[in-house]
């Protein structure tokens, strides 16, 4: 068999696996919600089979996601440099990433060995046959991150240098599998597990530093995290299966399949024609008023980011319709529509089911529904100050309005009805307290997937696969940036950082009002060097015991912090909806972030208001 078809059948293994554990992760917790309300009882082991149905996603998601090139990176300049520096950073950024990549393979390896116990089972499938995974993944994206480097063969040998050195780091955890499988180890082993940790800890401060520069040229986030993580354990000692523990435990926590969930059911409809639907409901209902057009674009963008967790789905699926109405209406500039649509790209993500503040609701282990009801208001006003900013402008500009009619509002809520029903469906049951988090996310799944597939028959059945395969990447690449953020976390918390920074603070600042000054500032320079997801994992156990140390409520802290995270999308040098922006609209880069900025102004304003009114958060909370 030759390599490109070895690589075509490999592809298509992962690809049945990634979309048959998508299916199973939403038809078990949809069945078990039926199953309860009609025989009063569940499925044995339903747990079980979703919560390691994420583990699965995460890592042939992760694996798909080195794949396609899609992980998520603190920098997109790289396209501006020329060889021969864009072949050196690309072969660095490998070398990097295949280091670490092999020593969490060893470390997962080693966790799934010795951390698991042989006779537990995760329903009929052996636990250690379920976590084989982890280093599976790893061993894979590995590979991957040397066969993507630079095709001469010098700088393939320095990336492929990677997995002997990740290999010398992980001795310590390959000494340990040696224990555990083999009767009789020789005495020398000893030397090698000290070896290892010798090495380690001699090169930590080093590898620290390089890390802070693969950074800066684009290696993915979830290489840096977990890299920081594996160095300072390993300077400090300490077992490196530690890290996959965390990981693991992460993963398989009670709402986390949440996040998976949404986003199908967020992808199914952006694969759809709901977005061509919305514009014109939005637009038949809102464009008689001043700014009526820009006000329908805010609208859609919200909605569909709401449910896909990513603004950049947002942008990527609808900018370019949304940007033709806009411009074509004659109405609008193009500058102002390019700012408008990327500035409204992450509104959504204030809203329930937002994948943040699930996420922040794991991290800082508060209630999820409390964190939902908080974000409301202060998502509404985000919304509404960027409405208001485009009604001045039309009103300054004498934009002309649509006209009204009785039968165009009428024909196209008809024909999007099953679609705005959505939101009504998982509010009613989530905060009806009829399911969990996790089966209201699973009822979304499938209502989309009637709604698209059977009743407005947009997207047929065979190329459903398809439409899931889409979705992986951020699926994946997301939550495995959130596994490996949790070792780092773990360490943070156990080198006490929080409690030394608390009492600094106590030190320090007196008064609560300059603390959120602080905090504000902290949050936004976090937001523009860090994604939200990983700044999510890193940061929160930080700033929580501060939040106490000032008696601010856990709810307004988590959407204080949101707040400003969600400015990140537009601030350089991460702002990803620039970047994607960009990309989508074929703009040069400073270019949109010039458009952007009356709009970061306008929604800064209102992070300030909710970073000082606590009511906008927690008013409503019971």
């Amino acid at each position: 068999m030759t390599d490109a078809k070895e690589k075509f059948s490999f592809r298509k293994v992962e690809n049945f696996i990634s979309v048959g554990v998508l299916i199973v992760l939403s038809v078990i917790p949809f069945l078990e919600v039926i199953i309860r309300k009609v025989f009063k009882t569940g499925i044995p082991g339903s747990s079980d089979y979703v919560f390691h149905a994420v583990l699965w996603i995460t890592f042939v998601g992760g694996m798909i996601t080195s794949r396609e090139k899609r992980h998520l990176a603190l920098t997109a300049g790289l396209d501006l440099l020329k060889d021969p520096f864009e072949s050196w950073i690309k072969t660095f950024n490998a070398f990097i990433a295949a280091t670490f990549s092999t020593a969490f393979m060893w470390s997962a390896l080693s966790f799934v060995i010795i951390g698991f116990d042989p006779g537990r089972r995760v329903g009929i499938f052996p636990i250690q046959l379920v976590g084989a995974v982890m280093p599976i993944g790893f061993g894979v994206i590995a590979v991957r991150f040397i066969l993507g480097a630079p095709e001469k063969k010098a700088l393939k040998a320095i990336a492929s240098a990677g997995f002997i050195l990740g290999t010398l780091f992980g001795l310590s955890s390959i000494v340990n599998i040696l224990y555990a499988v083999l009767p009789e180890v020789p005495g020398f082993f000893d030397t090698l597990y000290d070896f290892s940790y010798s090495l380690t800890g001699a090169l930590s401060i080093p590898f620290i530093i390089l890390l802070i520069a693969a950074a800066i040229t684009g290696t993915p986030i979830f290489i840096i995290l977990g890299g920081f993580a594996y160095m300072l354990f390993s300077r400090a000692m300490e077992p490196l299966e530690i890290i996959s523990n965390e990981s693991y435990t992460m993963l398989i926590s009670n709402t986390l399949p949440a996040i998976p969930l949404f986003t199908i059911a967020g992808f199914i409809l952006s694969e759809s024609k709901a977005g061509k639907r919305f514009v014109r409901l939005f637009k038949a209902f809102f464009g008689w008023l001043p700014g009526g057009l820009a006000i329908m674009a805010v609208l859609v963008c919200t909605f569909f980011t709401t449910f896909t967790g990513a603004s950049g789905v947002t942008i990527l699926a609808l900018g370019a319709l949304l940007l033709v109405v806009l411009v074509e209406s004659g109405r609008y500039k193009e500058d102002f529509s390019i700012g408008l649509l990327t500035s409204s790209g992450s509104l959504g993500l204030m809203f329930p089911p937002s994948l943040p503040i699930i996420i922040y609701g794991v991290a800082a282990q508060i209630s999820i529904k409390d964190m939902f009801i908080g974000g409301i208001i202060p998502g509404l006003l985000m919304m509404l100050a960027l409405i208001a900013f485009a009604i001045i402008t039309a009103l300054k500009n004498k934009v002309s309005t649509e006209k009204f009619t009785v039968k165009e509002a009428l024909g196209s809520a008809k024909e999007a009805v099953w679609e705005i029903l959505l939101p009504v469906i998982i509010l009613a049951s989530y905060f009806g307290g009829l399911t969990t988090l996790v089966e209201t996310g699973a009822i979304a799944v499938v209502y989309a997937f009637v709604v698209e597939v059977f009743i407005n028959k947009d997207i047929k059945l065979k190329d459903l696969p398809g439409v899931l395969l889409k979705c992986v990447p951020i699926i994946g690449g997301v939550l495995v940036i959130l596994a490996l953020a949790k070792g780092l976390s773990y360490f943070i918390i156990d080198a006490e950082i929080p409690m030394r920074l608390t009492a600094w603070v106590q030190a320090n600042i007196h008064s609560k009002y300059v603390f959120l000054i602080l905090l504000n500032v902290a949050l936004l320079i976090t937001g523009a060097l860090m994604d939200i997801f990983s700044a999510i994992m890193v940061v929160v156990p930080l700033i929580i015991p501060l939040g106490n140390l000032f008696g601010i409520h856990p709810v307004h802290l988590g959407i204080i912090f949101l707040a400003n995270l969600q400015l990140g999308y537009l601030t350089p040098p991460v702002g990803l909806n620039l970047f994607l922006a960009s990309y989508r609209f074929n703009r040069p880069l400073g270019k949109i972030a010039r458009n952007i900025m009356p709009f970061f102004l306008v929604l800064l304003l209102t992070v300030l208001l909710i970073t000082y009114v606590p009511w906008f958060s927690i008013g409503f909370l019971k």
